[in-house]
């Protein structure tokens, strides 16, 4: 029997309504939402009725996404759907980690805010993007991204798909120099130049603010972004702060999960990017995923007649 891993959803996939039939049909979603209200007022009206604009702002988009990942997840669990495993991409990694019990869900959201605010800091300090790179290998996407001035290869997602982050000057040349190599730039809905080194300040600023929280060892394993394997007991803190500087290993992730035994991965929180990742990855697995009432429905049903 194939073990179950949940995936948490990244930045980039997040769009205005997210988690609101969540949060109405729900009582783990609608109790993690109060609770969040609390902490941060207008985090709902943002998720619920925000405008594209707004949810791009990083400082926004983390705690929104925080939320429906995790409102996601809770109420898969809440329906006897049990993760054997976890991962999140970047800031979903956030969420993995509260799912996992790491800390409370509302000490995670407490960090995802900070995380949020250090990296909306760390991007108006320079004029920085990320693209997705398509129909190319990793190998070149890297190589084609050091001839140009502070851009970075950063997230290597699955077989011909990289996504390159820097200086938003360098771009225009960069894309023109991947049309060069048949493939093809696709810009990112985000607002700075993510697990680069721009976000070096943050991710030192990050790693003071998580000294004020206590961390639990995993009662499941959450698979890193930075190393590709699960968290060690006694490096949460260093993995977390360096996760914000250093490249997302998302292909490598999947396939060191696939050898560990999972067979099923389902997506929880907003769009179905992962879910997409994870098919270019490997054909022998099943993928599901939840955002709301209706595809956690679907996906329970699914699960359980399998």
């Amino acid at each position: 029997m194939g073990k179950t891993a949940f995936l948490f959803a990244g930045q980039g996939a997040q769009y205005s309504g997210m988690g609101k039939s969540l949060y109405d049909s729900n009582d783990a979603a609608k109790a993690l939402y109060d609770s969040a209200e609390i902490l941060r007022p207008g985090t709902m009206a943002q998720s619920f009725s925000g405008t594209a604009e707004e949810l791009k702002q990083t400082a926004n988009t983390q705690p929104c996404l925080y939320l429906v990942d995790l409102a996601s997840a809770l109420a898969l669990e809440a329906a006897g759907i049990h993760a054997d495993a976890a991962a999140g991409f970047s800031l979903g990694e956030i969420a993995a980690l509260a799912f996992a019990d790491v800390y409370s869900a509302e000490d995670g959201f407490k960090i995802v805010t900070e995380r949020g605010r250090l990296m909306q800091e760390a991007a108006e300090s320079a004029d920085t993007a990320m693209c997705a790179v398509v129909k190319l290998d990793a190998e070149t996407v890297s190589a084609a991204a050091a001839e140009f001035d502070q851009l970075y290869a950063v997230n290597f997602n699955c077989p011909g798909q990289t996504v390159v982050s820097g200086l938003s000057s360098s771009m225009p040349a960069f894309t023109e120099k991947i049309k060069e190599l048949k493939g093809k730039c696709i810009p990112l809905a985000v607002s700075a130049a993510f697990h680069s080194p721009f976000m070096t300040d943050a991710s030192e600023k990050f790693g003071a603010a998580l000294a004020d929280y206590s961390f639990k060892e995993s009662r499941i394993p959450v698979y890193a972004n930075l190393t590709a394997k699960p968290y060690g007991k006694d490096d949460i803190r260093e993995t977390m702060q360096k996760q914000m500087a250093n490249p997302v290993r998302w292909q490598t992730t999947i396939e060191n999960m696939i050898a560990d035994g999972f067979t099923d991965f389902i997506e929880v929180g907003a769009g179905k990017t992962l879910s997409g990742l994870v098919k270019k990855i490997s054909a022998d697995v099943r993928i599901f995923h939840v955002e709301d009432a209706d595809t956690l429905a679907e996906t329970i049903k699914a699960v359980q007649e399998s």
